[in-house]
């Protein structure tokens, strides 16, 4: 697989010589493609005078880097959830023990089985298991029969209140021991960065919350790092629509997502700064227990001269999609939607964009048989990743995008740039960058109302370029890479500094004293 293209992006005004800054995430830089993974390699390159680590965690540890890093970065940390588990420390202190299980493991079980525990209640817990972690094997103490003993019987004990404010009755479903021990690999997975070393830094910034978290976390507990959370889709909210349908029980369905809500949680509450890419995220996460003086948005932005102004149309009515071939895109709906377009236009063209990361192969076969079913596989062409992204765009009148989730995407605001109109479906920060006339957002999951939207703007050619002039004008306005890069860059020197850091918006003149943090060697 070649490596992606390296984004442009414009220097930053002040980039500081030896900030240190640690990057974690989980499943996107610098292994999987996506709108994150743009977002960190922009980020990252256009600030040649920091000092960056990223600490990727990755399935198994066999996943190849798709992205060329740049010499920003001076190492790469992976960190494998579902390879083998971590070797346990060289040096060992043992903690005391309650029936054979060490009291922090105990404690977990206690707080993930009370619906009432609170974000600082459960971090405390998780940073008594970080410690643990560096002494001991943390996979071998949850790992245990008697410890999936315990944690049935205590779940067995608490199961009517918990039914009860689930609203089922307690003798139709109840936890047993394969659940205990379902459950209890889920989270010993969940937790294995805790037990690799914290990397130490001038600020660590969590791209993603949840999991991605967790290396944040240990660095700030062992080194008192500022901690940053910036969040492009809402962690919490993929994760519910991630387990709709778990090849688990119901049961450990519950107390998975509960563990991974106190995680997110857990991730605000620890955050000197949240950042979501957009003011719908920041409702969510509002809604989840941030605080909302900490969160500032810092739009998603793209280099202009990347995406310069397209002039020329297809000679065939034809609509792009771009983008990661995944189910959460929700291709099945645009098809049903190509469906209805083509019965009332027989010469349009759908173009895909795209390529489904690894694990999702089986979903394009779906599309690709889904197509096939609803008569439009030679209209409809799945083309594979493409080198120059813009050449998606110029292929097509319009440019659509139909996800059931979305932050900030990268995709529409390309598009945008290149004053190509764009339908949409109305999730994350879509109708923010829509607002306006700049295109048409209609709802998720309705075939009937994309393709009507489709049909509008392939037949008017005077409104496609209205709005495609409006949208160029608001991307170039609001959604560039150089403001966003500015933004990071002085968050990242006001929390080295120790300063607060407030709304964009506000008066905030960076103090006399963070013109020597700029200039001078990391603290």
């Amino acid at each position: 697989m070649p490596m992606a293209k390296p984004a442009k992006a414009d220097k930053a005004d002040a980039a500081q010589p030896g900030m240190k800054v640690t990057i974690t995430a989980e499943g996107t830089y610098p292994h999987q493609f996506g709108g994150v993974s743009v977002w960190c390699d922009q980020l990252i390159r256009a600030l040649p005078g920091y000092e960056f680590e990223v600490v990727a965690l990755v399935a198994t540890g066999t996943e190849a880097v798709q992205w060329q890093l740049p010499p920003q970065v001076r190492r790469l940390v992976t960190v494998p959830l579902w390879g083998p588990p971590p070797k346990p420390p060289a040096v060992r202190r043992l903690r005391p023990c309650r029936r054979g299980v060490p009291l922090v493991v105990r404690d977990l079980m206690d707080v993930l089985l009370d619906d009432d525990a609170t974000a600082n209640r459960f971090g405390a817990v998780l940073r008594d298991l970080h410690e643990f972690a560096q002494a001991r094997s943390l996979t071998g103490a949850l790992a245990g029969e008697q410890t999936a003993r315990l944690l049935a019987g205590m779940w067995r004990e608490r199961w009517p209140l918990t039914a009860e404010r689930r609203g089922v009755r307690p003798a139709d479903i109840r936890p047993t021991l394969y659940d205990a021990v379902t459950g209890l690999r889920l989270v010993e997975h969940a937790l294995r960065p805790l037990s690799h070393p914290a990397v130490p830094a001038d600020v660590v910034h969590a791209v993603t919350n949840g999991l991605g978290a967790l290396p944040a976390l240990a660095a700030k507990w062992q080194y008192q790092v500022p901690m940053l959370v910036s969040e492009h889709g809402v962690c919490m909210r993929e994760h519910y629509l991630h387990l709709r349908n778990p090849q688990f029980n119901w049961t450990v369905k519950d107390l998975y997502l509960r563990f991974l809500a106190q995680v997110c949680a857990l991730g605000y509450r620890e955050a000197e700064v949240i950042t979501p890419g957009n003011v719908y995220n920041k409702r969510w996460e509002e809604q989840l227990g941030a605080d909302g003086d900490r969160v500032r948005t810092v739009y998603n932005g793209v280099n202009p001269d990347d995406f310069p102004a397209l002039t020329e149309e297809p000679e065939v009515p034809t609509i792009s999609w771009v983008g990661r071939i995944d189910p959460i895109k929700d291709l099945e709906t645009l098809l049903r939607a190509f469906a209805l377009v083509v019965a009332e236009m027989p010469e349009a063209r759908l173009r895909i964009f795209g390529a489904p990361p690894r694990g999702r192969e089986a979903y394009l076969e779906r599309c690709k048989t889904l197509a096939g079913d609803l008569g439009i596989e030679a209209s409809a062409r799945f083309e594979g990743r493409i080198p120059e992204i813009r050449d998606a765009y110029a292929a097509g009148h319009i440019v659509v995008l139909c996800s059931i989730s979305e932050g900030f995407p990268y995709s529409l605001i390309e598009a945008m740039t290149c004053g190509r109109p764009c339908v949409a479906s109305d999730v994350g920060g879509v109708s923010e960058a829509l607002t306006h006339d700049a295109g048409i957002v209609v709802p998720p999951r309705d075939p009937a109302a994309l393709a009507a939207a489709c049909l509008t703007l392939l037949r008017d050619a005077d409104l496609r370029k209205s709005l495609g002039v409006t949208a160029r004008r608001r991307a170039l306005e609001h959604f560039t890479v150089d403001r966003a890069v500015r933004a990071f860059d002085e968050i990242y020197t006001l929390m080295r500094a120790g300063c607060p850091v407030r709304p964009a918006g506000t008066d905030q003149r960076l103090p006399a004293a963070i013109g020597a943090v700029r200039s001078g060697s990391p603290q």
